[in-house]
């Protein structure tokens, strides 16, 4: 399945990304997801957080159950049970089939705890990498490779990994592998203190990674690591008259300025054709604290804009919100 001459797939592969944690990351993403399947787009849900989140969110507690129970043996159906033999070594990357969901033209790859042991063994592979070992490279890539089997197979359009709330060597392969990337930023001084060690990571990732690009044998299938920063998106704060309440609204100029100099300006000292040429444009959009209506869209696994009790008002709000930030995204792609 991994064929290491293998061409990588049309598909934008993107990450809503903030290693700081309850900034609604999976949130935004299935919203973002649902408003790109309305616009006509094929999308590919890729939960690679070991929390499973988004799967917890989009399927029955007792589908989930028997998926986690079953992901270990030959039949299972999860993303551990793909990049299982990797680890263990006993053969190639596994094919299964993602989830077709409900809402229109989006479909999941289910997560899975064991990730976590998946993770474990990309700290030493990245070492292995290093030293231009074959195993290393293959362990590397290879969530990319299962990813992109599946984006050929499908014919998809656009695919979103959720990931977990880290630096660590899970999250650093799969920012190297997408084309883009998306900060979620909530008006709180934490959020806004993280985007510093992010860009600082991601520059030290790109750098390692290029060494890595360098000396890797050849016709072997490899990362991009050119995570192109498409922009942020302020969320989670509340409205008054239309317009953010005034304890969120002295955040929202501090996070443009910070993600501006700790993420934008970082990276674009580094590689300048990772960010947008103009500066202004890296505000994606700004989401509204949903209130009730994200923690009901979580218990009946829809977007927002699907939630039942939403009132026709609110509905159509959603839907608006996200479909701007969709069209930005494809707009930017």
């Amino acid at each position: 399945m991994t064929d290491q001459s293998a061409r990588r797939h049309r598909a934008k592969r993107l990450a809503i990304f903030n290693h700081k944690g309850g900034v609604g990351k999976t949130t935004l993403t299935i919203n973002i997801a649902a408003a790109l399947g309305e616009l006509g787009k094929r999308v590919l849900l890729v939960d690679s957080d070991p929390q499973c989140n988004l799967t917890s969110f989009l399927v029955d507690a007792e589908v989930v159950d028997s998926l986690l129970d079953n992901s270990d043996s030959d039949d299972g159906e999860t993303i551990w049970s793909a990049l299982k033999p990797l680890v263990d070594e006993s053969g190639d990357i596994r094919k299964i089939e993602p989830i077709d969901l409900a809402m229109k033209e989006v479909m999941l790859v289910p997560g899975d705890i064991r990730l976590s042991a998946f993770e474990e063994d990309l700290g030493t592979s990245w070492g292995e990498a290093f030293q231009r070992k074959i195993r290393g490279l293959r362990r590397t890539t290879g969530l990319s490779a299962f990813v992109n089997r599946l984006c050929a197979e499908k014919r998809i359009d656009f695919v979103f990994y959720d990931s977990g709330p880290n630096i660590g060597p899970l999250n650093r392969v799969i920012l190297l592998d997408c084309d883009y990337f998306i900060v979620p930023a909530a008006c709180d001084l934490f959020s806004i203190r993280a985007f510093k060690t992010m860009g600082q990571s991601l520059v030290k990732w790109l750098r390692d990674w290029e060494l890595i690009k360098s000396i890797a044998p050849d016709n072997i299938y490899l990362l991009p690591g050119q995570p192109h920063f498409l922009g942020y998106i302020a969320q989670r704060f509340r409205v008054y008259g239309g317009q953010p309440a005034s304890a969120y609204a002295k955040y929202l100029p501090r996070i443009d300025r910070r993600i501006g100099s700790d993420i934008y300006a970082v990276l674009q000292e580094e590689n300048s054709d990772l960010v947008p040429q103009s500066r202004s444009a890296i505000k994606l959009g700004l989401v509204k604290d949903f209130g009730a209506l994200a923690p009901t869209a979580q218990e009946e696994g829809v977007p927002i804009k699907d939630v039942s009790s939403a009132t026709p008002a609110q509905k159509l709000e959603a839907r608006t919100i996200f479909k701007a930030v969709a069209q930005s995204i494809i707009a930017g792609t």
